[in-house]
């Protein structure tokens, strides 16, 4: 979707683009990427160019789901998920891969989401309840693009420069 939307549309040459595979086993799927990473980052962390991110209602994040023991994970760049309720297996970025990245997008788009939003820009919520507090780029950085029915409940002077 991101690629259709987004990649497709600009020159960025195909060996910088690094989708998951997702038609495996999660776990096995997450340990590839893995590797995949590792050798292209030459073992170093990695650095994104750019991470696109959107926000779930709960506070999620690239699957980070609230109380996910995946949150305390420091030594791996994937994981293998399975959100508490679903059927649905997911592979993640953990948390500190992600604030390697040089430039984190969030896009937030909707009504339910206004809650959310607010508390996790204007409140400290621990991290664990909403897992994208736990997204700060440590050397780059990150951008907010809300419409306005998410960012209603938001400050606009704090946000907009007005």
């Amino acid at each position: 979707m991101a690629c259709e939307a987004l990649v497709d549309r600009v020159p960025v040459p195909r060996a910088q683009v690094h989708p998951i595979n997702c038609d495996r086993d999660p776990r096995q799927a997450a340990d590839e990427y893995e590797a995949r990473l590792r050798v292209f980052f030459a073992g170093e962390p990695p650095r994104f160019d750019l991470v696109l991110l959107g926000l779930g209602a709960d506070g999620h994040t690239a699957s980070l789901f609230p109380e996910s023991p995946v949150l305390d994970e420091r030594e791996r760049w994937t994981a293998a998920i399975r959100r508490a309720g679903e059927e649905i297996d997911r592979v993640t970025l953990t948390a500190p891969v992600i604030n390697q990245a040089e430039l984190v997008i969030f896009l937030v788009m909707g009504e339910d989401k206004a809650a959310v939003l607010h508390e996790v820009l204007d409140e400290e919520p621990d991290p664990r309840h909403r897992p994208a507090r736990m997204i700060r780029p440590e050397h780059g950085e990150l951008i907010w693009l809300v419409d306005s029915p998410a960012a209603r409940l938001l400050p606009l002077t704090d946000y907009c420069g007005s």
